[in-house]
Order: structure tokens, then sequence, then C-alpha cells
């Protein structure tokens, strides 16, 4: 689902989409990791970003 660029509130920014191909862009430039492993840990997390970025930290 499209991302609403009207609504960016806390909890817009508390969640990554792997939809979006900006988000997952960003996620892999600020973890240095590839788009294709971004998309694949954000998939299988959810879309907290808190999550995700968990799970990039413990190397899962």
């Amino acid at each position: 689902m499209p991302d609403d660029k009207d609504n960016q509130g806390a909890q817009d920014r508390a969640r990554v989409s792997a939809d979006q191909p900006y988000e997952v862009s960003y996620f892999a430039q600020k973890h240095g990791i590839p788009q294709d492993k971004a998309r694949q840990i954000i998939e299988q997390h959810g879309p907290s970003r808190a999550a995700c970025d968990a799970a990039v930290s413990s190397g899962r």
C-alpha cells in the first residue's frame, strides 16, 4: 500500500515499508547492507523500524 505523504507522525517514522523503494534504499544505506538484504529483513521482521534495526545489529 502506498505511503500517505500527508500523514508523517510518530507512527509513520516508527515503520519501514518494503513496498516503498526509497525506504528500502534508506534502510540499506543506513546500515551499509545491500538493498535485497534490507528488503529481506523488513519482510522477515515486519514493518517495525526498531525490530528491523535490532535484526541488523544482531546479525540476523
